[in-house]
Parts: structure tokens; C-alpha cells; sequence
């Protein structure tokens, strides 16, 4: 099976912003994109993206999740930016326009089709370093994908490292530069202690990963950082804390402590989980802090973070109400 990400429709839409108005979204090949060498976004990585996905249920009918929430974070990302504004609507019509073109690609749950909109600045201009493009780009690419776990649900193990993964300021942007930087941590992280990714706590502040938003679950609470600049918004997140609610449980938003994370993971029945679009809730088995290696729980995935993924696929795959009129029809 190829690796998630890699297999791509054979078109995607495309609009270009001129200075002054977006073109008429067009399908074109998804192959190739032309653009000038000194591009603003090749030089000062003016560029951001979202993730979605779109579900096939049972009576045959296509769904996307969430739209309208990644859609407004996708224009934050692109204001905050400094990027040209981009018309929502016209972007939401792409991305169902193009699902709607590629519907019967749409994979049998458990796989789905996962929805890449990117926005980056086009301007030909390599003296504009403290300036923003005047020009811009957006295309929408489709990514059939299978299940995230056909592999087994193993647990990770995350390295709790004291450094911040982006400036503090642009955490909440979606952008590719805000992933490179975590990086290099994360490799050195694979490398020497074999660890699956880091976990960001500037000065002992439990924070993110390098892709992904951390989750401690401890009996009926779920605790996770409030939202600020310095981290990103997550919609898996927030969905995941919706159903935790409903449920019944304690959702705490507020500041954790590594010492306090540490104290609370090694209890019996404690959890921990990372959320994210492309595999939902992931379980987290060990943390590794200062060279020791700290269990998180009994180390297996636990029956709370089973129930809270299981209940969210099941309101993405049309198996439960759709209560908080999460999914769009095309």
C-alpha cells in the first residue's frame, strides 16, 4: 500500500490572484504548476495550507467533514500571513466541486479522501523580504487514502523536549515553515532515542507536537493547553473535545506542566493521545524525559481514547447523528 499522501487525483483546482482580483478556479492536471523562480513564496515562505477529508457512507452519498471550520482557519492562516485575502466561498466551492468531480474515488470507510487547499504567495520580487506578495496562488489537491491503522494501533513514544516548535507568534498558522523547523528535533529525536516525535514545552509548558496537538486523559478529564498564538488550533482537536463533553467527561483547557504530566501519566489508567487530522486520535505509550522513560498508563492504548476515535469515525462515516452539523453534503 502506498504511503498516505502519495497517490493524487489527476487534476486539481486552481485560482490565481492578480494584485487586484482570484480568476475563475479552474481544473487543470495535477502534475505540474508553473512559477517564477523568485517567487515570493520560494524565498520567504508565504504559504499555508489545511487538511480535510471527505466520507463515503453507506447509502452512497459523499460528506466532507468540517469544512467550514478549515476553511476559516485557512484564511487566517492566510491573513496572518500577510497573504492576499482569500473569498471562502470561492475556496469552499472548489473543494466541493473537485470532491463532487472525483466522488467515485472516494475510499469505503474505513479510507477516505483526504483535501489539501494551499495558498502561497506568487510575486516575482526577491527584494520584498519585509514586504508581503502581491500576487498569489490557491489549488485544491485530492489524496485517496486508506486506514491510517491497518498497521496495528501501536502506542508512540514522545521525547518532551524544552524548546518552542515555531516562533511563539506563528503558532496558529497552518504553514509549511512552521513544520520544518520542528524537523530537526524530531530526527535527532528518532535517532537517539528512538522516539516517534517530540513533544514541545518551552519552559516546561506541555504544548504540540511536531504535526499534532497532545491530549492527557486522566479518568473523566481530558487535559490539553488553552488556545493561544503560540500553538496551532487543531479541528480534530476541537472535535475530539465537543465529544468528550458530550460524554460526559471534564475538559480542562488550561496550562500543563511537564512535571505535572509526568506525575499524572504514570498512573494507572491514565492516558495520553496526540489528535490530527490524518490518523484522528493517535494513543501515546511512553514519554521520555531527561533519559528516563516514563509509561504512560499501562503503555497499550487506552479505552477512553478508543471510545472518543471510534465515536468521531462513526459520526464521519454517517454511523452516528451528525449532532453538531459537522459534515457538508456536495
Amino acid at each position: 500500500m502506498s504511503a498516505f499522501g502519495t497517490v493524487f487525483m489527476p487534476e486539481m483546482a486552481i485560482a490565481w490572484f492578480d494584485g487586484s482580483s482570484w480568476s475563475q478556479p479552474e481544473v487543470v492536471a495535477s502534475d505540474s504548476i508553473q512559477l517564477h523562480p523568485g517567487a515570493h513564496v520560494l524565498h520567504y515562505s508565504s504559504t499555508c495550507f489545511e487538511g480535510l477529508k471527505a466520507f463515503r457512507h453507506a447509502d452512497g452519498s459523499i460528506k466532507v467533514f468540517r469544512i467550514d471550520r478549515n476553511m476559516a482557519r485557512f484564511a487566517q492562516s492566510s491573513e496572518l500571513l500577510s497573504l492576499p485575502a482569500i473569498d471562502s466561498a470561492m475556496s469552499t466551492k472548489m473543494v466541493l466541486d473537485l470532491v463532487a468531480r472525483f466522488a467515485s474515488d472516494v475510499p469505503e470507510p474505513p479510507g477516505s479522501m483526504y483535501i489539501r487547499p494551499t495558498h502561497f504567495g506568487t510575486e516575482a520580487a526577491i527584494g520584498k523580504a519585509a514586504a508581503p506578495s502581491m500576487s498569489s496562488c490557491q489549488y485544491v489537491l485530492l489524496s485517496p487514502v486508506g486506514d491510517y491503522f491497518a498497521g496495528g494501533d501501536a502506542c508512540l513514544r514522545l521525547l518532551l523536549e524544552d524548546d518552542m516548535r515555531c516562533a511563539a507568534h506563528m503558532g496558529r498558522v497552518k504553514s509549511g515553515g512552521n513544520y520544518a523547523s520542528a524537523l530537526g528535533p524530531i530526527l535527532r529525536a528518532r535517532k537517539e532515542h528512538q522516539a516517534d516525535q517530540v513533544l514541545f514545552c518551552p519552559n516546561g509548558d506541555v504544548q504540540e507536537t511536531g504535526a499534532a496537538n497532545f491530549l492527557l486523559i486522566d479518568g473523566d478529564e481530558i487535559i490539553t493547553k488553552a488556545l493561544d498564538d503560540s500553538f496551532l488550533h487543531g479541528v480534530t482537536r476541537d472535535s475530539i473535545l465537543t465529544i468528550a463533553r458530550d460524554l460526559g467527561m471534564t475538559v480542562s483547557e488550561r496550562s500543563l506542566s511537564v512535571d505535572e504530566l509526568i506525575e499524572r501519566a504514570a498512573k494507572p489508567g491514565c492516558e495520553a493521545a496526540l489528535s490530527g487530522t490524518a490518523a484522528v486520535l493517535t494513543p501515546v505509550g511512553t514519554l521520555i524525559h531527561q533519559g528516563k522513560e516514563i509509561t504512560v498508563g499501562s503503555g497499550k492504548p487506552g479505552a477512553t481514547t478508543i471510545k472518543l476515535r471510534q465515536t468521531l469515525n462513526d459520526i464521519q462515516w454517517g454511523k452516528a447523528e451528525d449532532r453538531h452539523g459537522w459534515l457538508t453534503s456536495l
